[in-house]
């Protein structure tokens, strides 16, 4: 039984805006770092499920990429909320409104 791309593409964009919603909606930093991953998985999925329906490899080799990309996201933005908390004690995207400490 194969899942029709309609319907692969049709949950992408769904799982696309979901996180799309909660990052510009949320305030805390960890959830908008999550959501930013999960449109990064809903990417990912649609890559996968086009390569799957063209029989190329081309959409794997993206996933890696874009999963390279997550992976040094998280690192970073891991790294800022640490910092921010340390300082500020708080990760609420309104208390940082300057760059400075």
């Amino acid at each position: 039984m194969e899942i029709p791309l309609e319907h692969v593409i049709g949950l992408s964009a769904l799982l696309f805006a979901i996180g799309t919603v909660g990052a510009l909606t949320r305030r805390n930093l960890i959830v908008i770092l999550m959501s930013i991953e999960l449109m990064l998985n809903a990417a990912n999925l649609a890559f996968v499920g086009f390569a799957r329906a063209w029989n190329s490899v081309d959409g794997h080799i993206f996933v890696l990429m874009v999963i390279v990309v997550a992976a040094a996201e998280v690192a970073v933005g891991l790294g800022i909320v640490i910092a921010l908390f340390r300082n500020r004690e708080s990760v609420n995207v309104e208390d940082v409104s300057l760059l400075r400490w």
